[in-house]
């Protein structure tokens, strides 16, 4: 069975590369792109630009929106496409709990399935899974992610999901000396349940993130490096296949790489 998949957020560099990823693949058929501009030259006649979710949806009948856009629209295009049956794969971060919890509440009631994926590599899933593995041995821990400096939020979705899995198998507990007293505010970074995340944010990196796990006499790190946003694709392949056999939210990808 073919495919039908819309994309949302063709012009920017994400965009334009799964634009490429889902024509060559002979199980996809792109059927549309959500654009704010009509036009689209990078892509031609062959798919029609569409500024309106709801016209794509009801003109072209997609299987699966990936939504590769911005956080203040993505919410809003993932609801509108389950309310239409419309299966989303979600590369965009930022979601709040809330918006999470409404999104899972409108999955179960429409039956069809959703995947968030913080990040859509394959090696950066496997390092997110590594560090929780580790931190149930070595629970120090302090995570160090780096992109580009036109990236928006802070600290990355890979980020916070990774602290997430790890807490699933570390107890809570504060880090470093008890009397430990910041003398410029931020300097040790974001406290999530007292692992330290810190963002770095300059021109030329793309996607990078080290774990350090460290105990008494040892350094453990466990890094993953993206350099070209094709490292993604694989994920964004394996998304689309795996979200229309699935009726629930899937929130990262470790919940589909066994």
């Amino acid at each position: 069975m073919v495919i039908k998949v819309a994309l949302a957020g063709p012009r920017g560099k994400m965009g334009k590369e799964a634009v490429a990823t889902i024509i060559k693949n002979k199980d996809f058929l792109l059927v549309a792109v959500l654009d704010s501009k009509k036009d689209m030259e990078s892509i031609g006649d062959r798919v029609p630009t569409f500024t309106s979710l709801q016209l794509l949806i009801e003109q072209t009948e997609p299987d699966v929106l990936v939504d590769l856009t911005v956080p203040s629209a993505v919410f809003d295009h993932a609801m509108t496409a389950l309310e239409y049956g419309v299966r989303p794969v979600i590369g965009t971060t930022g979601f709040t709990d809330l918006q999470l919890d409404t999104l899972r509440n409108k999955v179960e009631e429409r039956q069809v399935g959703c995947i968030i994926a913080p990040n859509f590599s394959i090696g950066a899933v496997l390092m997110m899974k590594f560090a929780q593995t580790a931190a149930k041995y070595l629970p120090n821990v302090e995570i160090i992610e780096m992109h580009h400096d036109q990236k928006v939020d802070a600290p990355s979705g890979t980020a916070i999901k990774t602290a997430q899995m790890i807490q699933q198998t570390r107890s809570s507990m504060e880090q470093g000396h008890p009397s430990e007293e910041e003398t410029i505010q931020g300097a040790r970074g974001a406290n999530v349940d007292g692992m330290r995340i810190h963002s770095v944010r300059l021109p030329g990196l793309v996607a990078h993130q080290q774990v350090l796990l460290g105990g008494e006499g040892q350094l453990l790190t466990l890094r993953h490096d993206s350099f070209d946003r094709a490292s993604f694709m694989s994920g964004i392949v394996l998304s689309i296949e795996e979200v229309v056999k699935r009726n629930v939210l899937i929130y990262g990808l470790e919940d589909i790489i066994l």
